[in-house]
């Protein structure tokens, strides 16, 4: 019960704290709905349809209040799916029909640019830590550091400007577009795996660098332990020992690097999706901000605050299934 009642903790911060921010920034939601429209008439029915004219803190409680599993609906107690309201901008769609369209895309994203930073990184940091100061070692080494202090927005445009434009000849990949191609209706009418690439590749590019590090980092302390002497000694080849224990033994602390580089993934995809048009969550935010669109911002928050929570724990259950220390204990 005590990591179900931190979660629902951590999720009561994030709302709390998202809510009163939103509302201390200046601009009317229901000004932007009506647009260049001045009727006052107008205006006052739209705030008293969304309840945008009642005090803050009742906005407050109605808002927990739908976020609540046990609420009354039609005036009947009962357990519910919570209530993240409907867009301002887009009438009548209601944010989890949006979160559902636009999260799996950013998750999809997430997961592919950590795996390929996982299969790259790995055995990048293993060959580094076994060829320690070597050329290659002090290459990979300052790769890796560029890596990890490029910030996503500049790589992204980086990797767009290169990929996308200098060598569209050779690439043929585009420079924007998302994962299913819409018609004018809003139907999916085909897939193009192809727009994939370009931002999985823009997101890995950081975490590949941190893993490479800490891989690297970990083997050549391991390494220099007796047991992989000992190891040595019995005749074990280079390959067996790094599998049997270099690689084991380093993988705790990459687990907790892992799980932190995948919540902000989801946190850097914000810029990557802008810039490459790629219909996620993260987009989704940028445009619900422009646009003052409250519930969509707060439902996406809340979303992959969700995400983060459930991470957490498939962290505290890898620590067991890979240390049996921890297991023990």
């Amino acid at each position: 019960m005590r990591p179900l009642g931190n979660a629902l903790l951590v999720l009561w911060g994030v709302a709390t704290l998202v809510f009163f921010l939103f509302h201390s920034v200046g601009g009317d939601p229901a000004r932007m709905m009506l647009g260049q429209v001045e009727d006052p008439q107008a205006l006052a029915a739209l705030r008293a349809s969304y309840g945008l004219d009642q005090p803050l803190l009742t906005q407050y409680g109605r808002y927990l209040g739908g976020m609540s599993p046990l609420r009354p609906v039609d005036g009947v107690w009962g357990l519910h799916w919570p209530d993240l309201q409907t867009s301002y901008q887009q009438r009548g769609v209601p944010v989890a029909q949006l979160i559902g369209q636009t999260l799996p895309n950013t998750a999809l994203l997430a997961f592919v640019s950590l795996g390929a930073a996982v299969l790259i990184g790995i055995p990048l940091g293993l060959y580094s830590a076994l060829r320690a100061g070597s050329f290659a070692d002090r290459a990979i080494t300052v790769l890796s550091t560029v890596g990890m202090a490029t910030p996503s927005f500049f790589s992204a445009l980086l990797v767009a400007w290169v990929f996308a434009f200098l060598l569209h000849d050779y690439t043929g990949l585009p420079l924007t577009g998302s994962l299913r191609e819409l018609d004018d209706f809003g139907n999916a009418v085909s897939w193009e795996w192809s727009h994939l690439i370009l931002p999985a590749l823009t997101l890995a590019l950081r975490p590949i660098g941190v893993i490479v590090q800490m891989m690297r980092s970990s083997a050549l302390e391991i390494m220099n332990l007796d047991y992989v002497r000992t190891a040595y000694a019995k005749g074990l080849t280079t390959s067996q020992v790094l599998r049997r224990h270099v690689l084991r033994n380093s993988l705790n602390p990459l687990i907790t690097t892992i799980s932190g580089w995948f919540a902000s993934l989801l946190a850097g995809a914000v810029f990557v999706e802008t810039v490459f048009g790629w219909r996620g969550s993260g987009k989704l935010m940028v445009d619900a901000l422009e646009g003052r669109d409250f519930p969509v911002v707060m439902g996406s928050i809340l979303a992959l605050s969700l995400v983060f929570v459930l991470l957490q724990a498939l962290v505290d259950w890898l620590y067991r299934v890979v240390d049996p220390r921890v297991r023990a204990s």
